[in-house]
């Protein structure tokens, strides 16, 4: 096993940060955490079981506090920021923070308070806590898990750095650190100049550990798929990374059905991994859903779909939406699209021709209600332009509009 803990950068600039008497007590002691939390606590090979973990770590800065039982609602928004990944030997990308409940996250503070005070800095009680999380849910063996193990299959997030839905959200790990240097601008501790420096250092220095922890795990990762998923405009997406992984035999419609829709990408991981895999047997893949004798023509997938009702938006994806988009034919995959969703066949098709690249990956209730805004009105009156498309997205979710 190789453990690493990642941590940001120096700079000059850190001196003056650190002096109290120049920026006040209150951003020293911000500044301290900021400095000294790490971002990542990596562990390579952790098990015969694992190839890697890996724990995202919001600001440590009020650990002293989060370890008194009277503070248990800092322990709790501090842990909605932590990311658990898990990478297993068939190269598939976990997100256990489903498992960090209010009581590991108790045990875990704890274990990180001890490390980060430990000058021998043994990583051992926080391994033990994560594997104690795993053990309790049957996940610490691969051969031993359960039926409901593909759930903790990564869905969301992306891997790059700076883009919508990273999974490195600078925003929710030292909301702090930047509430205190924006309180010492406005007392008139620090000057303009000094803000200005502290705020390039954060870029400079964030920048530099996301691509490093980006770069750990894409490594573990299977090369083949991050490739196709490359060609398909996605973007690295875990979820969608675990679409095409899970079944290699259909990475090729998948990642062509991606290409044409990226909008879709965040849909596509939500509904079509596998949420129950098959019993293991000896050897067995638990997450292959079918076997090549079950793949449907193209004329048995259409004449399936003129049988079906239109599905109400945001349904589950039924097998007959699944089998479509495998089958590698265009019409298929739109006649099924707009079933599922409710919405005339033209809206599918317009978006197949042309995606616009302003709709992103919107989480799959966002894009439901973007496809219904869409189905209102004629294609010639959809937006033309970056602008055009933003404000209908806003229309369509007025929460986007802030």
């Amino acid at each position: 096993m190789d453990f690493e803990a990642i941590r940001v950068d120096g700079y000059p600039i850190d001196t003056e940060l650190a002096d109290a008497a120049s920026v006040g007590h209150e951003l020293a002691h911000s500044a301290h955490g900021y400095l000294g939390t790490p971002r990542a606590l990596v562990w390579r090979n952790p098990s015969s079981d694992w190839r890697l973990f890996v724990l995202l770590l919001p600001l440590a800065s009020r650990l002293s506090l989060m370890t008194n039982p009277i503070f248990s609602r800092l322990t709790r928004d501090w842990g909605l920021h932590i990311r658990f990944l898990g990478v297993d030997p068939a190269q598939r990308l976990y997100d256990f923070r489903g498992l960090l409940t209010d009581s590991t996250l108790k045990e875990l503070v704890a274990a990180l308070a001890h490390w980060l005070h430990d000058t021998s800095r043994s990583d051992a009680p926080t391994l033990d806590v994560l594997f104690g999380v795993l053990a309790r849910n049957m996940l610490t063996i691969v051969e031993r898990r359960r039926r409901d193990w593909a759930r903790h299959l990564a869905r969301e997030r992306r891997l790059e750095p700076q883009v919508a839905g990273s999974l490195f959200d600078r925003a929710d790990r030292y909301p702090e650190f930047v509430g205190a240097l924006r309180q010492a601008l406005r007392q008139e501790l620090i000057d303009v100049q000094l803000y200005g420096r502290v705020l390039r250092s954060i870029d400079l220095r964030e920048m530099a550990v996301e691509t490093r922890v980006a770069s750990i795990v894409e490594g573990t990762l299977d090369p083949v798929t991050l490739a196709k998923l490359g060609r398909s405009r996605v973007g690295k997406h875990a979820g969608c990374y675990n679409w095409l992984l899970l079944d290699p035999r259909r990475a090729a419609p998948r990642s062509y059905v991606l290409g044409r829709l990226p909008a879709f990408a965040q849909f596509f991981a939500d509904a079509l991994i596998d949420a129950e895999p098959l019993v293991l047997d000896a050897g067995a893949d638990p997450l292959a859903s079918f076997d090549d004798d079950d793949e449907p023509t193209a004329i048995e997938v259409q004449s399936d779909l003129r049988r079906l009702a239109p599905q109400p938006a945001g349904a589950a994806a039924p097998a007959w939406l699944k089998q479509a988009i495998d089958s590698g034919q265009d019409r298929a995959v739109i006649v099924s699209l707009a079933r599922h969703f409710a919405v005339s066949e033209n809206v599918i098709r317009a978006l197949w021709r042309q995606c616009p690249a302003p709709l992103g990956a919107p989480p799959t209730w966002h894009l439901v209600q973007i496809l219904r805004r869409l189905d209102e009105l004629p294609e010639r009156s959809w937006p033309r332009d970056e602008a055009g498309w933003l404000a209908l997205m806003s229309r369509a979710i007025p929460a986007a509009a802030h």
